[in-house]
């Protein structure tokens, strides 16, 4: 039986998308056992509880002993601000757990594939059970958790790679949290950014991935209209900044904030292999 604790280190979840998560697991994944930490239905303002109220359920999930990996309920906003404290604070328990999510949770997968905790995963987080094909999108984690390996990104070859939200890594560089990401393949998506918040990112992006072998670009998905035309597409901006950085462009990535967000472990593909 694989154990799966899920807590929200950013925003909260409802009772609903958790029932419909915990009935679809029981039917279709018996080796698998959830458990759903109630700090996921927390709430103060935008948060799932306060920074100590997350803080101290993500730390319960990564150093219970008992739980084999760490599912992040949700994205939003709120990883960043316990993310520093919390890899400090990890027990031995947690250096051999899997921990998936994205978006807002990149913060975390950042910190811990920085400290080589444990292996962290791009994957689509609970509250995607909401979305358009939504449980498609939480079957493809949990079948991934299960041992399958169809809901793997397809472009994944023999170099490591990451895949991240692109105002997140955005976020990470320069910061403690920030992994090295030399020789990596680095696939980026983002959701309801005008096309020149995407420039501006990829501006700050690409200055921080010297010696990357490579980047792919996700869907770029909800891009708000503007007052004029950006006058570039996504690809056509992620193309221009890694010309401009010598960044060898590799083309799409099946990733992206929707039910058809694929998989991706961090690191190399053999290691996901053997997960």
């Amino acid at each position: 039986m694989t154990r799966i604790a899920v807590c929200a280190p950013s925003t909260p979840i409802t009772r609903e998308d958790a029932d419909r998560v915990l009935a679809l697991a029981a039917a279709e994944f018996p080796g698998i056992e959830l458990h759903i930490h109630p700090q996921c239905f927390a709430t103060q303002g935008h948060f799932a509880g306060s920074d100590e109220v997350r803080l101290a359920a993500l730390l319960e999930c990564a150093n219970d002993p008992a739980f084999d990996a760490v599912w992040f309920a949700r994205g939003g906003y709120g990883a960043c601000r316990i993310a520093e404290e919390a890899v400090a604070r990890f027990s031995a328990a947690a250096m051999s757990k899997t921990w998936l999510g994205y978006s807002d949770a990149g913060y975390l997968l950042g910190a811990l594939y920085r400290e080589r905790i444990g292996h962290p995963v791009h994957a689509p987080m609970l509250a995607c059970v909401r979305r358009e094909g939504g449980e498609a999108a939480v079957r493809r984690t949990l079948g991934f958790l299960a041992g399958e390996r169809s809901g793997l990104e397809p472009s994944r070859g023999r170099q490591p790679a990451v895949a991240f939200n692109l105002m997140t890594l955005a976020m990470l560089c320069g910061t403690r949290m920030m992994p090295g990401l030399a020789g990596h393949v680095v696939m980026v998506e983002e959701v309801s950014e005008h096309l020149y918040a995407i420039d501006r990112l990829f501006f700050h992006v690409t200055a921080h991935l010297g010696g990357i072998a490579g980047l792919r670009l996700g869907r770029v998905s909800d891009v708000p209209e503007n007052d004029r035309p950006f006058g570039a597409d996504a690809e056509e901006i992620a193309r221009f900044w890694c010309a401009r950085h010598a960044i060898a462009y590799l083309g799409p990535a099946d990733i992206g904030h929707d039910g058809a967000n694929r998989i991706v472990p961090f690191g190399l593909a053999e290691r996901a292999e053997a997960q």
